[in-house]
């Protein structure tokens, strides 16, 4: 996590490990919902993960940005969310300091690819509608991958380079029970422009012209068939299917974004006022639970997911030549 507007003596000062004043069975159930939620993320995901590598006609460049973010989702319900609720639960961070640094390197890394794979997103569905015909010709899935693993790597480079630089005793705070990052005023500044600012800016633009396009696409598809209905049934087949894509990836990007806004405004009133870090702590949360949350979308709205699922967990995915099998 990062703080800032504070420093290290005030925190370890103001913030300890409290008492435990809930009934057993309060405790249990805590614990009960928390290992829900982390099976929920990490069960949901893998499937989709499962489902678009393994069946051949979901190998879509559009796939490819949704198995990109299922696989940061999947690793944040599996390294991420755990530590995360198990904090929550017992209010006070159990672990050392090794495994703290850790946490918070992992937490840094996964939450900013999550945001930038949704970035892409907004991209990419800009891109199919606004142009489609060189959208076609210029992005194929080994593009695609291409774009995907540069930015994995930028963001995992920029994420050591925050840690590397900023790293002295004052950066780190590990008083006793507690586990965050404090940044200074420079530092904080870049990361807040970088990791939230930019991104943001770019999904609220395009998606506001994604939903332009996708309405004028839709007023130019019914004037067309006022005129001739037999010759373009396939291209408004296709147009349609752009746009249906185009509305369950705005789902899923406004999602995200009610989820990742809290946290964007803790981290902006952080550096001007005090915030607790109990507060911050469950806002920080709710960035991860989006990533509980994806899979439901899917599940929802994407019959192609639903079909996958239902092959996978009736085993008849091991079948042979299963790969080929009509899931759209």
């Amino acid at each position: 996590m990062n703080f800032t507007g504070f420093n290290q003596t005030d925190h370890c000062l103001l913030f300890h490990c409290p008492e435990r004043s809930v009934s057993t069975a309060v405790y249990v159930l805590l614990y009960v919902s928390a290992a829900a939620v982390v099976l929920l993320t990490v069960c949901g995901n893998l499937l989709i993960i499962i489902s678009v590598c393994h069946f051949k006609q979901l190998h879509t460049p559009t796939n490819m940005l949704i198995l990109s973010l299922a696989v940061s989702d999947f690793l944040v319900g599996l390294l991420v969310i755990p530590i995360a609720m198990i904090w929550m639960v017992e209010s006070c961070w159990i672990f050392n300091s090794v495994f703290c640094l850790c946490f918070i390197l992992t937490s840094y890394f996964f939450v900013s690819t999550s945001i930038y794979n949704v970035t892409l997103i907004a991209v990419d569905r800009y891109f199919a509608l606004s142009n489609p015909f060189l959208y076609t010709k210029a992005v194929s899935v080994n593009t695609m991958c291409f774009v995907l693993l540069c930015d994995w790597c930028i963001l995992i480079s920029y994420n050591l380079a925050v840690h590397y630089f900023k790293r002295d005793f004052r950066s780190l705070v590990l008083c006793p029970g507690n586990c965050f990052s404090v940044l200074d005023e420079v530092w904080s500044l870049v990361h807040f422009l970088v990791i939230f600012v930019f991104p943001c800016a770019v999904i609220i633009i395009l998606y506001a012209q994604v939903f332009f396009i996708a309405k004028k696409h839709a007023t130019a598809i019914r004037d067309l068939n006022f005129q001739t209905r037999t010759q373009t049934s396939k291209n408004n087949i296709s147009m349609k299917s752009e746009r249906k894509a185009a509305k369950v990836l705005g789902i899923v990007v406004s999602m995200f974004l009610i989820c990742l806004f809290p946290c964007c405004i803790y981290s902006l009133l952080g550096r001007f006022i005090e915030i607790e870090v109990g507060s911050f702590q469950k806002v920080l949360v709710l960035v991860y639970l989006n990533s509980t949350i994806n899979p439901v979308i899917y599940a929802l709205f994407y019959t192609w997911f639903r079909k996958c699922v239902k092959i996978i967990l009736t085993f008849q995915i091991l079948k042979t030549d299963s790969a080929l099998m009509k899931v759209l």
